[in-house]
């Protein structure tokens, strides 16, 4: 099994678990409030956090399995090897973009948020660990970029 496939399988795996605690989550929510009348406290704050971890992680997945959002109609129409590079380019400007963005942005605000010692409201957990998602996608984006690079590269 290869480095794409292991990282594709463990990707999916995480958002699989993340989604099962985010409906079990709000199962919960709906059963305390409205069958034992007494709503929890912290499952609306712990249903935004996971939904911002399937949100992230799940758009480095997308990247990985190129799925993502593209428009493509000018390229359709140009010379092999001018789409090649305009496959580059695009492969190179997300890198770019997940290092700045994600990876050096978002391990800043990681670092800040354990400095300052920010906690969250309901759960009393580190938000550092909620944006601790950041630098990780932008990580695993870079790693399907360059797999992708020199996969491409190697054909």
């Amino acid at each position: 099994m290869n480095l794409k496939s292991r990282l594709d399988r463990i990707l999916s795996l995480a958002l699989i678990l993340i989604l099962a605690l985010m409906v079990l989550n709000v199962l919960w929510q709906v059963f305390s409030r409205y069958i034992l009348q007494t709503p929890s406290s912290f499952t609306d704050e712990l249903s935004r956090y996971l939904m911002i971890w399937i949100g992230i992680l799940g758009a480095a997945y997308v990247s990985g399995m190129n799925a993502h959002v593209r428009i493509d109609v000018f390229v359709s129409r140009l010379s092999i090897g001018m789409q090649k590079k305009i496959q580059l380019m695009v492969r190179l400007a997300i890198a770019f973009f997940s290092l700045v963005m994600l990876i050096i942005g978002g391990s800043r605000l990681v670092y800040i948020s354990f400095i300052l010692g920010q906690k969250s409201p309901a759960l009393q957990i580190p938000l550092a660990y909620v944006y601790l998602v950041l630098p990780l996608s932008g990580c695993i984006i870079i790693i399907y970029k360059s797999l992708e690079h020199f996969n491409q590269k190697s054909n």
